[in-house]
């Protein structure tokens, strides 16, 4: 008798527990709100966003597939979560932000998200032809190594990001280098955490496009020696502010030379002769490009110039360039080159620098690539034009 009320006793015990927490549970679930899917893409690749705020008056997304400024008004429902829905969207990759009484805010429910510069944005991809060059696709991947190097061009010692393709680690074959440079407010992270280069790389070599190749991505900001994702945080006052003039005019192209294509071609099994280098960078990684390539016609077969031209407004740095367009482009003509490639989009407001640096080349009767796309001045157009780039290069 003893023995079946203790049984009674801790049956009743752990019912009585497990009220206690289904109960806890039903709490903890009403402070976290009920469970949103976000994003919800359709059948015809529309989105449907969700955010859970009981206590916001105003919700709306603010996405790279919208023009500068636009938002996309979200309704509020009984259960406390907003909601919107896009119209269909072209495949690709897309960055997003919910606005919440004017506070721009990651999409709690969505784990893909990305860095640009100082600002955070979630991430998506739309399926489908024209997005599958950058998805992580079943084939065989290169390596993507963090590695330190010394500069005693800019006096620091510095991180940079290098891409070796697969099957490197098993080769003796020497390969070509592709030196690859970010925009303004960007560092040596942006073009594969943004431009997904190393899965671009990844599916064009494995699709048999593009021959393997090492791509170098080195912080463009003369003054860091990391991303700023990983440096001790500075006064605002001390923040490098960037721009075009800081990484274009300084010692930043002379680095490239003089540090970076050095360290690479001792430390890596590379071909060392300008017929295997590559050079391209987008914005003002493009104007980058230009400086170096054209002060240095002996050094690269490849050029390409992504969502920027001769932008007048940059004063000197522009005037010194053209004189540098005038001086060498005949020597790059006598020597061989192999590519100048120049990508930008119809709305971008560079365009009518694109025009005035085209014009220049049509001067020297000097042979270019012109890819001229939909859209402004998006990660969307940058990583298009290194899919279309990077097939030509060391053919």
């Amino acid at each position: 008798m003893k023995r079946t009320n203790s049984i009674k006793n801790l049956l009743v015990l752990l019912a009585g527990l497990f009220i206690i927490t289904a109960t806890q549970a039903q709490e903890i679930q009403r402070n976290r709100g009920p469970q949103v899917v976000s994003p919800e893409i359709g059948s015809d690749n529309s989105v449907t966003f969700r955010v859970f705020s009981e206590d916001a008056t105003s919700v709306k997304v603010n996405g790279s597939w919208m023009n500068m400024g636009e938002t996309l008004e979200m309704t509020k429902g009984n259960d406390g979560v907003w909601s919107a829905k896009t119209a269909v969207l072209e495949p690709s990759m897309y960055h997003y932000n919910f606005v919440l009484d004017g506070v721009s805010v990651l999409d709690p429910t969505n784990p893909q998200a990305m860095r640009d510069g100082r600002r955070y944005a979630s991430t998506l991809i739309i399926p489908g032809e024209g997005s599958e060059f950058v998805e992580v696709n079943d084939v065989p991947h290169g390596s993507l190594t963090k590695v330190w190097y010394d500069s005693p061009t800019l006096g620091l010692n510095r991180r940079m990001y290098v891409y070796t393709p697969p099957g490197y680690a098993d080769s003796k074959e020497k390969y070509p280098v592709l030196y690859l440079l970010h925009g303004g407010g960007g560092d040596e992270d942006a073009w594969t955490s943004l431009g997904r280069a190393n899965y671009i790389l990844d599916n064009l070599i494995a699709a048999g496009k593009a021959k393997p190749m090492l791509v170098v991505m080195t912080n463009g900001n003369p003054d860091q020696t990391v991303a700023i994702s990983d440096q001790k945080m500075k006064p605002a006052a001390e923040a490098s502010a960037g721009g075009p003039m800081s990484m274009g005019a300084n010692d930043f192209p002379k680095s490239i030379v003089n540090d970076v294509i050095p360290y690479i071609e001792k430390h890596y099994r590379v071909s060392t002769d300008k017929k295997n280098r590559a050079l391209a960078g987008l914005s003002m990684g493009a104007l980058q490009t230009q400086i170096t390539g054209m002060n240095n016609p002996d050094l690269f077969n490849y050029l390409g110039v992504f969502s920027i031209g001769l932008q007048m407004e940059f004063g000197e740095t522009t005037t010194d360039l053209i004189k540098a367009y005038d001086t060498n482009l005949d020597v790059l003509k006598k020597n061989g080159f192999k590519l100048f490639y120049i990508g930008v989009g119809k709305e971008d407001f560079v365009y009518e620098g694109v025009t005035l640096l085209r014009k220049k080349l049509d001067e020297h009767d000097f042979d270019y690539i012109y890819n001229e796309t939909g859209g402004g001045h998006t990660w969307a157009n940058w990583r298009t034009y290194l899919s279309d780039y990077a097939p030509r290069l060391f053919k």
